[in-house]
């Protein structure tokens, strides 16, 4: 399914007098352009002026190439909810879902794009990241961090999770969420922290008198070296958790899981061992991967945005701008990743495909 395609489905709310450029037209001028490094507007115009022969190839443009204010009214007023849906149609026909598949949930502030002058805060994305596959799956817009808990069970209704492993911080783990994430056929692995404070402590009790003693627990072990820093993660689990008193309340536990990373920086030792539910079995090598897949929604989408798409530096604040923008983010880094004639970096590709007309097609 190409562009053009995914955006003929998408609703136009403009009405007809007004309607100088045809939206698909708009649409695909516009993740084309963030593709290939735009970030504003104006950057948008620039760009679509400087290949219009290009892309009059395949957009009609009968008023040439849209100005900046253009974009910036279409994209503040564009329903996110149905540029969301045109988003999800458009992953169903690119992604390849493999059995066991990690999925990270985490948020995201967009830090510029509050608004002190009419009350309005930062815009929060909640996102869904394969860990495989390298692509985003969805997102949801909350107001603030703490509405995480609200927008997570709803981030999730629009995903086909069956067979995957689901990985979520402490903010989600919570007993509905971990209950729907069963429901849609999928495992889950949830990080404990205070929010959870009884259930934390007794996990906590447990695996760290059993590792002490040396209990028999799955265990498992990696070490890395590099950039300076020598790095020993060890996980163990035990799916002995009849004693549990919570166990019935969480539907599908199966296990508790304790992860502990140590680090050597020259002279220095640092150590952290955190505590995870999760409704797999007792295998330590299974949840050391679950827990550490988790972190490359950080490395490889969060640190991306912004980095090489500088988002927070995005100062779009009017209407729906700033959410409809993050979704053009997600668009464009998820072709540029599925893109791998060569490997290349992110900032790479794009600077490719913005001097590089065949290798943008």
């Amino acid at each position: 399914m190409n562009l053009v395609s995914i955006f003929e489905s998408l609703p136009d709310f403009r009405i007809d007098r007004n309607k100088r450029h045809r939206l698909v037209d708009i649409m695909v001028l516009a993740v084309t352009a963030f593709i290939c490094g735009a970030e504003t507007w104006g950057d948008v115009e620039e760009f679509g002026e400087s290949k219009e022969s290009w892309f009059k190839g395949f957009l009609e443009l009968p008023n040439g190439i849209p100005s900046h204010d253009t974009f910036c009214r279409v994209f503040s007023l564009l329903n996110p909810a149905e540029f969301e849906a045109c988003f999800l149609r458009w992953i169903e026909s690119i992604h390849q879902q493999t059995q066991g598949e990690i999925v990270a949930i985490d948020g995201k502030t967009l830090r510029r794009s509050y608004n002190t002058a009419k009350g309005k805060p930062a815009v929060h994305m909640v996102s869904a990241w394969a860990n495989a596959n390298g692509i985003v799956l969805g997102q949801v817009k909350t107001e603030e961090k703490s509405n995480e808990i609200t927008a997570i069970p709803t981030l999730l209704s629009k995903l086909a999770l069956a067979g995957c492993i689901v990985t979520i911080d402490a903010m989600g783990c919570q007993k509905a969420i971990a209950a729907q994430i069963k429901e849609q056929e999928a495992d889950y692995v949830l990080a404990l922290k205070g929010n959870q404070e009884s259930l934390h402590d007794d996990v906590k009790t447990y695996l760290d008198h059993a590792i002490s003693h040396k209990k028999p627990l799955s265990y498992h072990e990696e070490v890395d070296k590099g950039h300076g820093r020598f790095e020993t993660r060890r996980c163990w689990v035990t799916d002995n958790i009849d004693w549990l008193e919570q166990k019935p309340l969480w539907l599908g536990l199966n296990s508790i899981c304790a992860i502990e990373c140590e680090r050597v920086v020259g002279d220095k030792i640092s150590c952290e061992r955190r505590y995870f539910i999760s409704s797999l079995g007792a295998d330590a090598a299974i949840l050391a991967n679950a827990v550490r897949a988790h972190w490359s929604i950080e490395n490889s989408l969060h640190w991306v945005l912004d980095v090489v798409f500088k988002e927070d530096y995005c100062r779009a604040r009017e209407g729906y701008a700033a959410q409809n923008m993050a979704v053009l983010r997600h668009m464009a880094l998820n072709l540029l990743k599925q893109e791998n004639s060569r490997k290349r970096s992110i900032k790479s590709k794009r600077l490719k495909a913005g001097w590089d007309e065949d290798f943008l097609l």
